[in-house]
């Protein structure tokens, strides 16, 4: 499985889930935006068991994206999850700090059996993890597991297009693996440790609130602990958990339930197709707040909003915007995730390796 068929589904709304299977990492990355430490918290493996489980080959999503922490360090769990999902169809995508790279000894027979599982293999390298994980460890790890099955992909964080690190890593990447491993390069954002780090002031806040939809609330999240958001910003969502942005929690909520709820959820409906912002000048009362996602975890505290919403998604105009707004989502195929929520200039790097021919 490339990393061009996820970026193709990525703002399909229930296209994918996000696992995030555990808090704990062996790495201390001054980036992490989940803030993970071996000290992190780690909960029962039933409720992401159950509602891989739960999906069937007529309502699955086509994706799972485990995570963590260091997902990694739940390998058993990794396996069978992928082994499931593959039952109903869904393919299986895990990311990984690759901390078992560092003493430069062979991979454990049980990471080596989860990462087999799974349909592609995403590392996490940038400046940062570089000083946890080396780049030559890294490309020697990524070397064997090709030779395993999975496709694999490197995910870079740098600090915009003129980055020099970037430049460099991308370009040994290429080199390295001949163009036949993809990259998808995001930019720095203060989340997690990250805001702590030096980085670009805030501008004034924003007077007048244009649409601006908002692709986080696209896939679904599985949170540490069982519970279920429609958005997989994490960092907040999951702190603030707002009724609007819970669908129910995995444990006991099958996927077509959950899958219903994230698409038919008024809120939720509106913050894909205008963003929260958009969603509160136009349908809501009161001043419109600058900050994008703080505005939207305090939505549910508008009263009549949801109502509002709910009668325009019930108008003719409603299923005709949304229909719109997905079509530009998806017009310029893997390569629009890549723009938006990347940097820019390094978008078509996610097909490098693609023939855009496989399933």
């Amino acid at each position: 499985m490339h990393l061009a068929e996820m970026a193709v589904l990525r703002s399909v709304p229930a296209a994918g889930v996000f696992l995030a299977l555990t808090r704990r990492c062996p790495l201390s990355c001054a980036h992490c935006s989940t803030e993970s430490a071996m000290d992190g918290a780690e909960h029962a493996e039933r409720p992401f068991r159950r509602l891989v489980a739960s999906f069937t080959r007529q309502e699955r999503p086509e994706f799972i994206a485990m995570s963590g922490g260091e997902a990694l360090l739940r390998p058993r769990l990794v396996r069978d999850l992928a082994d499931s999902a593959r039952l109903s169809g869904t393919r299986s995508y895990l990311l990984s700090g690759l901390y078992f790279a560092r003493d430069g000894h062979a991979v454990p027979a049980a990471l080596r059996a989860a990462i087999s599982a799974v349909d592609h293999f995403a590392v996490s390298l940038d400046r940062f993890h570089e000083r946890e994980v080396g780049r030559r460890a890294a490309f020697r790890v990524l070397h064997e597991i090709r030779s395993w099955g999975p496709r694999v992909s490197v995910q870079i964080t740098g600090d915009g297009g003129a980055d020099p690190y970037v430049a460099d890593l991308v370009r040994e990447v290429r080199e390295e693996f001949a163009d036949q491993v993809p990259m998808l390069v995001v930019p720095l954002r203060p989340v997690g440790r990250a805001k702590a780090l030096d980085g670009p002031a805030a501008g004034p806040g924003v007077r007048h609130a244009g649409p601006a939809p908002c692709e986080m609330a696209a896939w679904p999240l599985v949170t540490y602990d069982g519970t279920v958001l429609t958005c997989c910003n994490d960092d907040l969502a999951a702190a603030a958990r707002p009724p609007h942005l819970v669908l129910g929690h995995a444990d006991h909520d099958p996927w077509p339930v959950l899958r219903r709820r994230h698409l038919d959820r008024p809120l939720a409906r509106a913050v894909r197709m205008f963003g929260p912002r958009y969603a509160k000048a136009r349908f809501g009362s009161g001043a419109v707040a600058s900050g994008y996602c703080d505005v939207c975890v305090t939505l549910h505290r508008d009263r009549g909003l949801g109502e509002r919403v709910a009668g325009y998604l019930d108008s003719p105009a409603g299923p005709a915007m949304e229909s719109a707004v997905r079509g530009l989502a998806e017009r310029h195929g893997p390569y629009g995730f890549a723009r938006r929520h990347g940097i820019a200039r390094y978008s078509e790097l996610v097909t490098l390796g693609w023939e855009g021919r496989e399933r």
